[in-house]
């Protein structure tokens, strides 16, 4: 049984902190061994009576003083968690020595080694680690920081705020004193020291100060930091123009490292990023890790505003910051390349990933109502719905009315650790738009439903439009209310042109696409004037993140693929065709009937790929076959093997039928020369890519010679793993010949060789055992999370049809591994439980033998709470 003391932590227990910390004055001492680290915190008292009670996780305590006087062991108590002073004065000095071991810390949280750098990791409750405090993000102070250490293995010294003083010391030490001016809560503190290297830029704000811009890696990463540093340049200029918002330190830094357990953190004016989300060079990085690292580092520099300048009161309130900076990240990101595509890429993730999560025992409100450890709630659902939850209220309020708001936003909580609530009221009061029952979206957890209903009415020309909504009940929350639903709709007539926008008692409101204000249960509006039976287009650009539930045929879905204004629909069109083919295909193989392509979805296709007036992203990204993992969403029982099959038969035919089409595609669209990250290269790339991995499916040798040939004479990372993702799937001579070609040529780049575990973890053929033999190569490090995620974190969530293999041995494989890693990381072990959300949709064997393992974790003894809550959430009814 699992011996560790739980306990749930619920919002409705909040009580504002008893204590204030006015100062702390931070100083590290660090070795190679250990690390002596000397708080002293100046401390009042703001309610009477009550101790102070300081986090501490980990620790060796070395010394205590009270007002420079040796605490006593009778004057506090010490826990496994907690040091606690029980009668302190009204106002004091408390200085505190603790003594760490950064290499023995695998769990990467507080103060730890990446290889030879010394860096921290602080959010959430990383800081008790490094020092007993009160760790929670309402308390929020100002912090200076000393660093002492080995002048030649550390020669750059790295805190929050700026440096104001530097020395010498005996021993061939030094130091440097770093003073942030910015109150801030502990999660936000930073520390970096090692042999480092800097790439400097400049950046002129609005107002005329110069901001000093520096990324500090490894030697051999110099040439990789150009794009990074770009991007931060076009975040902080596109934040001033959007937002209004200039930085407000005089120095910017990003430190790259290899082991980091998330993509980044925005601790004050020192972001510490995984080494993925900021090292590219055109034959190393692929447009796919290129657009990433725009957008992280965008989403840490507006960090700077939305999470640190106005910080979270709680935890509870996590998407207060996370869910506001991802749908600014996602704007900047959509103005940068294709609004469009942008878009379409977020509601898939969305869709793919936090709907399965809402389906799950994980089920979790934007705010949730409680937890046993926060690091499981840095979710798809905080994130990413909680960035649609924004664009709600952004689609409610207009551009001008959110900016209204945003500005209020600020001016009332600029330096201060607020609420969801907060936010929300500021976006009321400066609109005077009730959002009442909005807030809602914010702690009701789960998936909306809503069914479409319509009528044409020839005679009276109206058009009658019957909405339901429902949400289905989830752990702890049976009794769903109905939500503010804001629907985007259109109507079209047989030629492709907009009809009006006339409801019953309203004039035209002039556009193409109306919001629609669902509040209840069940409402119907009508339509005016419309003097053809209309084609509907509904939910454009995703306006809310529900499941839509209509009854469309065919030619509607091929009508809307061709003629909707809306581009998000007509890849919206071409999915919801795509997943009527493919699943009723797999009713087919249930009951062995012959298995046929619909020539009205190849029709279809066709029309979309000879459409010279569409943007090559675009047709690309219309072009791809929903996911098995959202597929399999789409079912009652999951029928793994059949979706798989399914899925692989129309790529195959598709492959066959419209092989003049991609083969033009392949022709027309050349690289250019030199590696180029515009629109239009991208284009060229991801449509010719796409073209490639539907040809390879035909299994003829021409689609496989015009693989081997890209794959030979490629120019950058896109193309390379375009093509050699297309033979990985393949099985001829060269495969293994290949393989170990992209191996000899990159196996020193680190980041590289995460592309060449991920390529084998997610190929058809690869199995267990594979697998298995893949974690003793030597470029696979067990405990860094790159890895683990490329190679298992690929083969579990990506490789579905092997890792759900019926005698269940991928159920166990990954058992065992989630129970090695919680000894080490518990925050990625927890992280690697998500292949086991869907147990219960599965067949009885499966569910049978996921349940025993997910139970196995459960009750191991020592387990992590990260671990245990995650797992204990899945078994839960």
């Amino acid at each position: 049984m699992n011996t560790n003391p739980v306990q749930t932590k619920y919002l409705r227990d909040y009580t504002a902190p008893a204590y204030e910390v006015e100062q702390l004055d931070l100083t590290f001492d660090l070795y190679e061994e250990h690390c002596l680290v000397t708080a002293v915190m100046k401390v009042r008292q703001l309610r009477k009576e009550i101790p102070f009670i300081c986090d501490g996780q980990e620790l060796e305590l070395v010394s205590l003083k009270m007002n420079r006087e040796e605490l006593q062991k009778t004057e506090y108590e010490l826990t496994p968690e907690q040091l606690i002073l029980p009668q302190p004065p009204a106002a004091f000095t408390l200085e505190v020595v603790t003594k760490l071991y950064p290499y023995k810390n695998t769990s990467l949280e507080g103060l730890y080694r990446s290889q030879s750098i010394f860096c921290t990791q602080c959010e959430a409750e990383g800081f008790r680690r490094i020092t007993y405090f009160p760790d929670r993000p309402d308390v929020m102070t100002y912090y200076t920081t000393t660093i002492i250490a080995d002048q030649t293995k550390n020669p750059v010294l790295l805190s929050n705020g700026n440096p104001v003083e530097k020395g010498t010391l005996e021993h061939n030490r030094h130091w440097v004193k770093w003073v942030d001016p910015f109150k801030k809560p502990c999660y936000l503190f930073a520390l970096v020291a090692g042999d480092l290297r800097v790439v400097e830029g400049e950046f002129t704000t609005q107002s005329g100060r110069r901001i000093s811009l520096q990324i500090f890696v490894e030697e051999e990463n110099l040439d990789k930091c150009d794009h990074a540093l770009s991007s931060l340049k076009r975040a902080m200029k596109w934040d001033e123009e959007k937002y209004g918002l200039e930085y407000d330190l005089d120095i910017y830094m990003i430190v790259a490292v290899n082991d980091f357990n998330a993509g980044a953190m925005e601790n004050k004016g020192l972001n510490i990023f995984n080494s993925s989300c900021v090292l590219a060079r055109p034959d190393t990085a692929t447009d796919v890790m290129y657009e990433r690292i725009e957008g992280v580092v965008a989403h840490e520099y507006f960090h700077n505003w939305t999470g640190n300048r106005i910080t979270c009161r709680d935890w509870f309130q996590l998407s207060l910051k996370e869910g506001l900076t991802v749908f600014r990240d996602q704007q900047f990101t959509a103005d940068m390349t294709s609004k469009t595509v942008k878009r379409i890429k977020d509601v898939d993730l969305l869709r793919r990933v936090q709907f399965a999560e809402d389906a799950g025992g994980m089920a979790h409100a934007v705010r949730p109502d409680s937890f046993i450890k926060v690091d499981n709630f840095y979710t798809v659902t905080i994130y990413e719905k909680g960035a649609e939850v924004i664009r709600m209220i952004h689609t409610l309020l207009g551009d001008q009315g959110f900016r209204k708001g945003f500005d209020l936003y600020f001016e009332r909580h600029d330096g201060q650790a607020v609420t969801t609530d907060d936010f929300v009221q500021a976006m009321e009061d400066a609109t005077g738009v009730d959002l009442t029952q909005f807030r809602s979206w914010y702690h009701q957890a789960g998936t909306p439903e809503v069914e479409v209903f319509s009528e044409y009415n020839a005679e009276q020309q109206t058009f009658s439009l019957t909405l339901r909504q429902k949400t289905q009940p989830t752990a702890g929350q049976k009794n769903k209310v109905p939500l503010h639903i804001p629907l985007a709709v259109g109507l079209l007539g047989k030629e492709g042109n907009a009809l009006p926008l006339q409801l019953q008692g309203e004039v035209n409101v002039g556009s193409q696409t109306r919001i629609l204000n669902l509040t209840q249960a069940e409402e119907s509006f009508v339509f005016e004037q419309i003097t053809e039976k209309p084609f509907l287009s509904i939910l454009r650009e995703f306006s809310a993140p529900i499941k839509l539930k209509q009854s469309i045929s065919d030619e509607e879905l091929s009508f809307l693929m061709a003629h909707d204004p809306d581009l998000f629909n007509r890849w919206e069109a071409a999915q919801q065709f795509f997943q009527r083919v493919i699943l009723g295909l797999v009713e087919n193989i249930r009951q062995q009937k012959e298995l046929l392509i619909d020539l009205h979805l190849v029709e279809a296709l066709r029309k979309v790929i000879k459409n010279s007036q569409l943007d090559l992203n675009f047709i690309a990204a219309l072009l791809q076959l929903p996911a098995e993992s959202y597929l399999i969403d789409q079912m009652s029982v999951i029928d793994i093997d059949g979706v798989s099959q399914a899925r692989e038969f129309v790529k195959q035919q598709l492959a066959l039928v419209l092989e003049e089409e991609f083969l033009q595609i392949i022709e027309t669209n050349i690289p250019a020369e030199k590696y180029e990250y515009t629109a239009l290269e991208v284009g060229k790339r991801s449509l010719r890519n796409t073209a490639l991995n539907y040809l390879s499916c035909s299994k003829n040798t021409k689609a496989l010679g015009l693989c081997s040939n890209q794959y030979q004479q490629s120019n950058n990372m896109t193309d390379e793993v375009g093509a050699l993702s297309c033979l990985v799937n393949q099985d001829y001579k060269g495969r293994e010949q290949d393989l170990e070609k992209f191996h000899q040529k990159w196996k020193q780049d680190t980041l590289v060789m995460d592309i060449w575990f991920a390529l084998q973890a997610g190929a058809k053929s690869t199995e267990v055992e594979k697998i298995r033999e893949l974690m003793e190569h030597p470029a696979f490090d067990q405990n860094n999370p790159n890895k683990v995620r490329a190679l298992i974190g690929t083969f579990c969530s990506g490789n579905l049809k092997n890792f759900h293999d019926q005698s269940g041995k991928g159920y166990r494989f990954l058992a065992d591994e989630i129970l090695r890693l919680d000894q080490v990381n518990p925050y990625l072990a927890a992280r690697m439980l998500t292949p086991f959300n869907r147990w219960r949709k599965f067949d009885a064997q499966r569910q049978q033998i996921m349940k025993e393992q997910l139970l196995k974790i459960k009750t191991t003894a020592g387990l992590s709470k990260n671990t245990y809550e995650i797992a204990a959430k899945s078994l839960s009814e």
